[in-house]
């Protein structure tokens, strides 16, 4: 029999151990009788502890595999502290699932806010508020963009310039907080659902594409706050890109209603001559950054905009309905027959 190499061997015996691993991370305990088992994680635990705690109530086989997994994956600094049900056949990954979402178990310990798509991180603190959370400190934790960047590995915050906060990373969702969640804790929540929301093959096609997601997510943010329906949005994005393209102000209305913190009917000559780096009136091509957290439909429109013939666009004000046209002279008949 031949001999193997030295070199194979520790080959061979690295790619056991590793299947070892796997098996023992991902693999289910042998259960019979899967029960639910009620489990709790005081606030400022790490995850030896979680994982030692795990063990000794028999809820997983190895503490050391847990806290590998933790740590391999960065979710050390994500765990929720509350009480859980768990699944007694559920493996690693899914009880870390779990942490990492905040799943608590009584409904009653969470508070469920809901932030529309479209409203700013100053609306999202506002409601915040309402349910007796700290505003102040919210919207002074948004401005933390490298702190998040760096403790929670989100890897799409780098493209953030340093003095901006992060208006458009706010996933605007339902939400379940539990009662013991503090301000940070909520901000994680927000872009944990952002970061599972952007997937890995948006990422490929926005770099495919020569553009960061912050140029996306602030084109997004833009098309949230100028149509509704998910066909206009397509058509609207393909209009902003090429006015990108070619250097042709966006002319966007959204964007004075940033400036100015209110929706008009219609926006006078004096509104759109504000002296801001938001008026897109004034300065042809995309703003300093995002004027509102975008859903994924605004993200996937920004992304992936329809080509057509339009180069302007107008909201009806009674039904909201988008009007689009070719030339300037159908746009301004369009105004008139739309009470604009």
């Amino acid at each position: 029999m031949k001999k193997l190499s030295k070199k194979t061997s520790i080959y061979l015996i690295a790619i056991l151990l590793i299947g070892v691993t796997l098996l023992l991370l991902n693999g289910r305990k042998n259960d019979d009788n899967p029960k639910l088992i009620k489990f709790k994680i005081e606030k400022g635990e790490n995850a030896w502890k979680v994982g030692k705690n795990l063990k000794e109530k028999k809820m997983i086989n190895s503490q050391l595999n847990f806290v590998f997994y933790v740590y391999k994956n960065g979710e050390q600094r994500k765990i929720k502290a509350g009480e859980y049900l768990i699944n007694s056949k559920l493996t690693i990954p899914e009880i870390v699932a779990l942490f990492v979402d905040g799943n608590i178990v009584e409904e009653n310990n969470q508070k469920k806010i809901t932030f529309p798509e479209g409203w700013t991180v100053e609306q999202m603190a506002d409601r915040l508020s309402e349910n007796d959370f700290n505003k102040d400190k919210f919207l002074e934790l948004t401005k933390s963009v490298d702190y998040f960047e760096k403790k929670y590995n989100y890897s799409f915050l780098e493209s953030i310039p340093a003095e901006k906060n992060l208006e458009g990373f706010l996933f605007p969702d339902t939400y379940f907080f539990a009662n013991n969640f503090d301000e940070e804790d909520i901000i994680v929540k927000m872009l944990d659902n952002f970061d599972q929301k952007l997937s890995d093959d948006l990422r490929m096609e926005i770099k495919k594409q020569n553009k960061t997601i912050y140029e996306v997510i602030t084109m997004a943010s833009i098309i949230e706050r100028e149509v509704k329906s998910n066909e206009d949005k397509k058509i609207v994005s393909g209009i902003f890109w090429r006015r990108l393209k070619s250097g042709q102000a966006f002319q966007s209305c959204a964007t004075l209603a940033y400036i100015l913190g209110e929706n008009k009917k219609q926006y006078s000559y004096k509104d759109t001559q504000i002296e801001s780096l938001y008026n897109t009136y004034l300065y042809p091509g995309l703003p300093p950054g995002p004027i509102a957290n975008p859903g994924l439909d605004s993200i996937l429109s920004a992304i992936y905009p329809t080509k057509t013939n339009y180069n302007y666009f107008l909201s009806n004000p009674e039904t909201g309905k988008t009007v689009f046209s070719r030339t300037l002279d159908e746009h301004n008949l369009n105004k008139l027959r739309n009470g604009l």
